[in-house]
């Protein structure tokens, strides 16, 4: 007979591709009740910090009530993060890989950075609104015609915010592969701001990624559901990697390719074994599954 723990474990397999195939989450009464008391934890929060928040702009600009809440919504959400190394506090464009919405939660909860990430996190509720309050600036990485724009909002990012994170695989992934990191998101580094430095950030959630990541046609709100209604909590690893200069590096395909050879070593010495190939293709980066590259090339 399977022990309680392998059954669980079996159980979160299932719901796991399930949810990749699309499908809705399925939740019982145990499900439900700490999906209801996560959310109303998260409610009690905005109640607390979105007032002092704009109280606080009417004082002063740079309000730190984003970072607290953005800190302690990850942890209502069961993520517990833990820091190594030392995030620089300002002017710093982090880069790092993508697992989940978690991700920013965790990140600005750590260093009040801004973010840069794909327009449908933007859609999902509440969660959406959230990265809002700490300047998110979504995208829609196939508006090639909306990258200008896209980099002045960057800048005004950088500019009030001191620090700026950017997702450059274009998707989130399963915490066990690294995709090509897309470069377009790193105009704002050509050329290089004034004194600022870029910091390669990890994210390793440990044997919980392939649980947590949202991948496949799983829909941001099945995925905010499944997790929020998640059993115990997770470990949230931030690795802020050795800060480089940009000037340092001959444009932005240079600088994306010095970050991610930073991230994959670090990522290759927590999960202790090669990484693996991304199983979903991702067109926006031109990123080919394995399963599909019998298949005519994406456009």
């Amino acid at each position: 007979m399977a022990s309680g723990s392998t059954a669980r474990t079996e159980t979160r397999s299932a719901a796991r591709l399930a949810a990749m195939r699309g499908e809705p989450a399925q939740l019982d009464w145990s499900d439900r009740l700490r999906l209801a008391l996560r959310a109303a934890g998260i409610v009690a929060l905005l109640i607390v910090f979105v007032p002092l928040h704009y109280l606080f702009r009417i004082f002063a600009y740079g309000s730190p009530f984003p970072m607290y809440f953005l800190r302690y919504v990850a942890r209502v959400s069961g993520a517990k993060v833990e820091i190594v190394g030392t995030p620089l506090r300002r002017d710093v464009f982090f880069i790092a890989n993508h697992v989940s919405w978690i991700d920013i939660l965790a990140l600005a909860g750590a260093s009040g950075t801004a973010f840069v990430a794909k327009y449908e996190l933007s859609q999902v509720p509440v969660i959406g609104w959230l990265c809002s309050l700490n300047r998110t600036v979504f995208v829609q990485r196939e508006n090639r015609l909306g990258v200008a724009a896209q980099i002045n909002a960057l800048r005004e990012a950088l500019a009030d915010n001191w620090s700026v994170t950017v997702f450059p695989e274009g998707t989130t992934t399963d915490g066990h592969s690294l995709l090509p990191f897309k470069s377009s998101m790193l105009s704002v580094l050509e050329p290089p701001p004034p004194g600022v430095l870029v910091q390669p950030v990890m994210l390793d959630y440990g044997t919980a990624g392939e649980e947590i990541g949202w991948i496949g046609e799983e829909s941001g709100l099945d995925n905010a559901k499944r997790i929020l209604s998640r059993r115990g909590s997770f470990r949230v690893r931030i690795h802020f990697l050795e800060p480089f200069s940009p000037e340092k590096h001959r444009g932005r395909k240079a600088i994306a390719a010095r970050a991610r050879e930073a991230i994959e070593e670090a990522l290759l010495t927590a999960l202790g074994h090669p990484l693996r190939d991304f199983a979903h293709t991702v067109a926006p980066i031109r990123y080919v599954a394995p399963a599909d590259r019998t298949s005519p090339p994406v456009d």
